[in-house]
């Protein structure tokens, strides 16, 4: 039998509550009389209270969550999500608590339970989709959170650390549009969920399944409506996930086609790399006859060394200021609403469009 608190307190002679004290309020109890409760617990096998229990009855458990995409690889192999969860590590180190990582399903009753289950005090919700059913159900157990995000579904966010989407992209697209290019591709990971890679039919950004997807869309439609490029002659381009193979594999079938796009902006610099890797695996003389020129956003590390022009967006300060909201909130609603400043960084990969 799996010996327990009570166990302890019949062979000491003590409380069950002197027992819990011995490891929770040890300032309560004598040296001698804490170190025979220990001695007999070690004895039964007792490996001490059950610590969710424990955290319960105080209060607070001691950890936040970080809320994001269904898959936990992606917050160790994806450049950004490590610069932001680098971020939010620094602040939890400082104020003394732990993170766990809460990848979310794609079934929504699973996601929904995964919120609710879940032993934190609080969440950061990062690269979640549309969070309104977690804001929901984080909302529905009354605790804090932030977001990466300026508004949801359901209203404007609680907190968040955030960057204008929308603005930024538009950066990017309008430097790109200034250098006459005007047969454009955007690409983006997992428009429409469940799409095949490549081509996308997609009557307007509104289609697409994530808020940050939608607002750098927006910014890129907005950027080339402006020099008479309307949404139907824009190539949309769906990436199976947000990696340098499922870039490149997306963008292929354009490449291999008699007129290709003269610049394609990607949704994020992982895909953007993908692009100028199937760009380099082009025959030469195809590549010479139709130059392409490529844009990505984030400004990972890669990004430098590829000569990538992008949008510069600082990761681990936004993961940084998204804990310490969440650990330390300021007393003005005001102070918990932070939008970031973003960088166009031009490097040498958009030139100038090539002559029709």
């Amino acid at each position: 039998m799996k010996p327990t608190l009570q166990a302890v307190a019949d062979a000491v002679g003590v409380s069950r509550s002197t027992v819990s004290n011995a490891y929770s309020r040890p300032d309560q109890l004598s040296p001698a009389l804490r170190a025979r409760i220990l001695e007999a617990a070690r004895g039964l096998g007792y490996p001490g209270p059950n610590p969710t229990a424990r955290s319960l009855r105080r209060g607070y458990v001691g950890a936040i969550g970080v809320l994001f995409t269904s898959q936990l690889s992606y917050a160790f192999t994806d450049p950004f999500a490590v610069r932001f969860l680098a971020g939010v590590s620094r602040a939890a180190e400082r104020h003394d608590t732990s993170l766990l990582l809460i990848p979310v399903p794609t079934d929504l009753n699973q996601a929904r339970q995964a919120v609710e289950n879940a032993a934190v005090d609080g969440f950061c919700v990062y690269c979640a989709g549309d969070e309104s059913w977690a804001l929901d159900a984080i909302g529905g157990r009354g605790l804090p959170y932030v977001t990466t995000a300026m508004q949801s579904d359901s209203g404007p966010a609680q907190r968040y650390v955030a960057i204008d989407e929308r603005a930024a992209a538009r950066s990017v697209a309008d430097h790109v549009a200034g250098l006459g290019h005007r047969r454009v591709a955007f690409l983006g990971d997992t428009i429409v969920p469940g799409a095949p890679s490549g081509p996308l039919r997609l009557a307007g950004v509104d289609e697409a399944g994530h808020p940050t997807t939608r607002g750098r869309l927006s910014g890129f439609r907005d950027a080339f409506a402006a020099v008479g490029v309307d949404w139907p002659a824009v190539t949309v381009l769906n990436a199976a996930g947000n990696s340098r193979a499922a870039g490149a594999e997306a963008v292929r079938p354009l490449l291999a086609g008699g007129s290709p796009p003269t610049a394609v902006l990607a949704c994020s610099d992982v895909l953007a790399l993908g692009v100028l890797d199937a760009l380099a695996a082009r025959d030469p003389a195809t590549a010479t006859r139709h130059p392409v020129s490529v844009t990505g956003f984030d400004d990972i590390a890669e990004a430098a060394t590829a000569g990538l022009t992008t949008v510069r967006q600082p990761g681990e300060e936004k993961g940084r200021l998204a804990a310490e909201l969440l650990l330390d909130p300021p007393a003005e609603p005001a102070a918990g609403q932070v939008l970031l400043d973003t960088e166009l960084i031009v490097r040498t990969s958009v030139r100038t469009a090539p002559r029709s």
